[in-house]
């Protein structure tokens, strides 16, 4: 790793601090969840604890600081000019995204997702006794594309499609010619667009991801949560330049409280964005890093298992297809016989049972210790499957 002014190679233990990724289950190396294991950045750590020193924590207010610190950072990095009138403050990106489902479609409607996907927007749009449709993507040449047909037929069936950019699991940025014909097939049909663009900033150096353009019909869903790793704060905003349609969904997000705030929470957002930018450019570095360690060790050491061709997220799609093993019994094995714990692939649509995602976002200690894990695992499951055929 190249020499770097802030601390991106040092393990923190994580253990008994009720984390998610590290304190759920009992995995010697957790790679699922996405979450980053780097310390967070200095001047975030430093407000908070700031705010901490004052003794009383009681309720909030979201301060037009915040919307301002969206409101500049977008401007600086992708020349997109936003509006307070046009934002709204959630507790987070998929809070959002269920209350919008709840006051902007009806029970029993279809809605459109693109899979493989973020696997929660399956259980959101079930939970809210909607049905999932899915427009699933072609994976070809080791690339992903959309099928832009039977998006076209499905979006003739729904009131909403729920976009993912930049794509979660496959890593894909979607071009703006991709995303000037999703909105035009939108418009054509009359079909509310939500986009999530909640990986937004985590693209490989010198690589831009691009916005879905507001218009009418477009939601988007922003929040530096998974850029600077403050998911546990639980803040994020709704963007939509349409008055009528965000005051649906502003009065259907107070009803469903996920419009709240807690004490800390715009404390941690605007020190992210005013102040933690020479940061989060190291990250960009380390992540890029990363990901070439893990090309590199799949290349020479485990040609078995491919990485999917990617320019974002931290997050890496394995192709594990040569393997002949559906993923969940994959990633249990893993779990088992190396204490690894990598995400099923079938987890986000069953289009994505020939993979793995793996969280690369840690420190290159751990993240060796998960790609020997992974060889071992793969060598092991090998070994089982020859001797069985011998049986």
């Amino acid at each position: 790793m190249k020499n770097t002014e802030y601390d991106f190679k040092s393990v923190t233990d994580r253990h008994n601090t009720n984390c998610l990724k590290w304190d759920l289950f009992d995995d010697d190396l957790p790679m699922w969840v996405a979450d980053m294991d780097f310390k967070v950045a200095p001047a975030i750590q430093e407000a908070i604890q700031n705010r901490a020193s004052h003794p009383v924590y009681g309720y909030t207010v979201v301060p037009d600081e915040l919307f301002e610190a969206y409101i500049g950072w977008w401007a600086r990095r992708y020349g997109l000019n936003m509006s307070r009138e046009d934002m709204a403050y959630a507790m987070g990106v998929m809070p959002s995204i269920s209350s919008m489902i709840r006051c902007l479609t009806d029970v029993g409607d279809e809605i459109l997702i693109q899979s493989p996907v973020y696997h929660v927007f399956f259980y959101y749009i079930e939970d809210n006794n909607r049905k999932v449709l899915e427009n699933e993507l072609i994976y070809e040449d080791g690339k992903y594309r959309i099928d832009f047909d039977d998006l076209e037929e499905k979006l003739s069936r729904v009131k909403m499609m729920i976009l993912c950019n930049p794509q979660n699991p496959v890593g894909k940025i979607w071009s703006r010619e991709d995303l000037d014909r999703i909105d035009e097939l939108c418009r054509k049909h009359d079909v509310i667009l939500i986009s999530d663009e909640i990986h937004c900033d985590l693209t490989d150096p010198g690589v831009k991801y691009n916005p879905f353009k507001a218009n009418d019909n477009v939601i988007r869903c922003l929040s530096p949560s998974k850029s600077f790793n403050i998911a546990g704060f639980q803040s994020s905003i709704v963007h939509c330049t349409n008055p009528e349609l965000l005051e649906k969904i502003k009065t259907q997000m107070h009803v469903d409280n996920s419009d709240s705030c807690n004490v800390f929470a715009t404390t941690a957002v605007i020190a992210a964005y005013n102040d933690s930018e020479d940061w989060f450019e190291e990250l960009r570095e380390v992540l890029y890093e990363n990901k070439q360690m893990v090309k590199d060790y799949l290349a020479n050491e485990l040609p078995v298992v491919r990485l999917v061709e990617c320019d974002a997220t931290y997050l890496l799609w394995l192709d594990c297809s040569e393997l002949n093993t559906q993923s969940k019994v994959l990633s249990e094995f893993l779990r088992q016989n190396q204490g690894l714990f990598l995400s099923a692939g079938s987890d986000f649509g069953e289009c994505g049972d020939n993979f793995l995602r793996m969280n690369i976002a840690c420190p290159p200690e751990l993240l060796k210790d998960g790609l020997a894990r992974l060889k071992a695992g793969v060598i092991a499951l090998n070994n089982i499957n020859r001797l069985s055929k011998n049986i």
